[in-house]
């Protein structure tokens, strides 16, 4: 479904990916995991079009991205959710929702769509007439992928979806994740938490200093010392 093939990228004359490639098929939850400044965002803006890229290709469906800009690449099936729970503050929950449903082909489904994000997140269906900026940051957090589900994306990119949240939310962010992808939806998760992400990921690519340097599945990947030290906190496991 989503492929990049030797993505190199620079902020100026600064090169912040070296050679990525990876792929995500469909039906996968796909996670890309590493250290904060590793690339994993900018890995994200590369996909979702808002940084192009120096030389490399990335398709989607068969279609190259290169120079498509965003707004077509959503529409095309893609959506990310930035880091931190990006909501508009001064929107009611439904309508930072229905804002969301505005590619055409979500706009006919808007209502059934609405519907299963509320199932999904019955928090938001409990909050739909608040104002978003008195919510919660676990709440915006479900909001923002609330809104970006109701794209109705092929591929769901979800950028540091635990930053900030409290231990026992971040447990129930994963478990949301992961159902939000056993119903259908492709994802792919970008996340500093290693060990959660490879619990629910089908397969896990590492980047480190703008370089994918191991990948696997999650069992593979602890079978890696590098990754147990570095991540994980146990060279012994």
């Amino acid at each position: 479904m989503l492929k990049l093939d030797t993505i190199n990228a620079f902020y100026a004359d600064l090169q912040a990916l070296w050679g990525i490639s990876f792929e995500v098929n469909a039906g996968e939850l796909v996670a890309l995991v590493g250290p904060n400044g590793a690339g994993k965002t900018t890995t994200l803006r590369i996909i979702s079009g808002l940084l192009k890229p120096q030389s490399g290709t990335v398709t989607f469906d068969g279609k190259t991205l290169n120079t498509e800009p965003a707004h077509k690449i959503v529409e095309l099936g893609l959506c990310q959710v930035l880091e931190g729970g990006k909501v508009f503050t001064g929107m009611s929950v439904l309508e930072n929702l229905e804002l969301g449903a505005f590619v055409p082909q979500a706009r006919q489904v808007k209502n059934q769509t609405l519907k299963h994000v509320y199932e999904i997140f019955p928090r938001l269906a409990e909050r739909k007439n608040q104002r978003a900026g008195t919510l919660s940051g676990g709440e915006r957090q479900m909001l923002a992928i609330g809104r970006a589900l109701m794209s109705k994306p092929k591929l769901l990119m979800l950028d540091e979806p635990s930053f900030g949240l409290a231990p026992i939310l971040v447990d129930q962010m994963f478990q949301m994740i992961n159902e939000i992808n056993k119903q259908g939806t492709t994802v792919l998760l970008v996340e500093q938490n290693v060990r959660a992400s490879i619990d629910i990921a089908h397969r896990a690519y590492v980047i480190e200093n703008g370089r994918i340097v191991g990948h696997g599945s999650g069992e593979q990947l602890l079978s890696f010392e590098s990754v147990r030290s570095a991540y994980l906190g146990d060279s012994h496991a």
